[in-house]
Order: C-alpha cells, then sequence, then structure tokens
C-alpha cells in the first residue's frame, strides 16, 4: 500500500516502512503519530486506487524517530550602491517519522 499524506503544508509519497522528514509537529522520540489527512492510498500494483474529496477517512500511523534541526543555510540581504548588507543563519526544525501503518 502507498499513500500520500499532508502535513505542513507538503504532500508526502509514503508506504509502510518509510522514513521521512517532515515539518517539525509535537511529540517525544519513541511516540506515536497519526496522520488524518491521507489524499490517496493505492496498492503498488495499480489495481486499486482511493482518491479523496479532499480526505479520505483513512488513517495513517507513524513513529517519531528524531526531533531536529537541519543544516545551516546563511541569507544575505544585499543593496548595491548604498552600503547594505545583512547576513542571517537559520536551522529548520524538523521531525523524522518511520510509517508503521497505512490504513
Amino acid at each position: 500500500m502507498i499513500a500520500v499524506i499532508a502535513t505542513g503544508g507538503k504532500q508526502y509519497l509514503v508506504k509502510e516502512g518509510d522514513r521521512i522528514e517532515i515539518e517539525k509537529i509535537k511529540g517525544e522520540k519513541g511516540s506515536t503519530v497519526s496522520f488524518d489527512k491521507v489524499l490517496l492510498v493505492a496498492e503498488e500494483d495499480g489495481s486499486k486506487l482511493d482518491v479523496g474529496t479532499p480526505d479520505l477517512s483513512t488513517k495513517v500511523a507513524g513513529e517519531i524517530l528524531e526531533q531536529g534541526r537541519a543544516d545551516k543555510i546563511t541569507v544575505v540581504h544585499y543593496k548595491a550602491k548604498v552600503r547594505y548588507k545583512k547576513r542571517q543563519g537559520h536551522r529548520q526544525p524538523f521531525t523524522r517519522i518511520k510509517i508503521t501503518k497505512i490504513g
């Protein structure tokens, strides 16, 4: 089974056993999380396909593996001829999840 879930303003194609990084959600390492916003559920060979309008009543369960922060990126603002320059760093928080059950 594969499913398309929506969380954090993004959509993810997942199947059981997948490990994905999503926008940070509340929870401790080892706790379970349920995704209610399931947009599509299908068999991998394409024999069965359920598309939500907009969502399905199916739920996808996962386990939180890690709460972390991504690598630092540098944001630079610069305006020519006016001596304006600003540097800033940013590290985006994320949650790493293992998908345990679809449906």
